[in-house]
């Protein structure tokens, strides 16, 4: 248990100073967060909304309001925590990148569920827009990450148990004479 906790600590520092670094915001974050809007927008225009991407903003055509994706809106935070806790796990590593795959691409999907309800939420009415941003979702964002962590764990292969060198139930107890 200390390794995990001393693994998934050290982890996360060092995943979180990479996050905050003014190269990586503009050479990895800025159009991460430019294309999580470009999808969000071509999602609503598919179903019927009016929405179009200006780098991270997503603008409604017809009502001229815009949501815009920052840093902590992008669910960067909650793939962090996955990743950390997937690499403080001892399992093979052909099993925590799977894990890490399919976590990251659970989180986004969802992350990207989360974006266009704010949009129609702020379209609709700003204070639920507030409501739900700041509690709901990022909640459930890190939910999800929790979550996905968890079906890891349930699916990882067992590690062979050690053979039982126990004698078997029916067998005669046997008895060893000293002399």
């Amino acid at each position: 248990m200390l390794r995990f906790l001393a693994i998934f600590i050290a982890s996360l520092l060092v995943l979180f100073t990479l996050d905050v670094l003014t190269v990586v915001e503009l050479h990895v974050i800025d159009p991460f967060n430019g294309l999580l809007a470009t999808i969000s927008a071509k999602l609503i225009a598919l179903f019927g909304g009016d929405a179009i991407s200006q780098g991270k903003v997503i603008i409604s055509i017809g009502t001229g309001l815009a949501v815009s994706i920052e840093r902590v809106c992008n669910g960067i935070e909650a793939v962090i925590i996955l990743v950390s806790a997937m690499i403080a796990f001892p399992a093979r590593w052909s099993h925590k990148l799977i894990g890490i795959a399919l976590g990251t691409l659970a989180i986004q999907s969802l992350n990207l569920v989360r974006i266009i309800s704010l949009y129609y939420l702020h379209q609709w009415n700003s204070v639920w827009f507030e409501w739900f941003h700041s509690y709901i979702w990022q909640a459930l964002i890190v939910l999800d990450a929790l979550i996905m962590f968890l079906l890891w764990l349930r699916y990882l292969p067992r590690p062979p148990a050690a053979p039982d060198r126990s004698p078997p139930p029916d067998a005669p107890a046997t008895v060893q004479a000293s002399a």
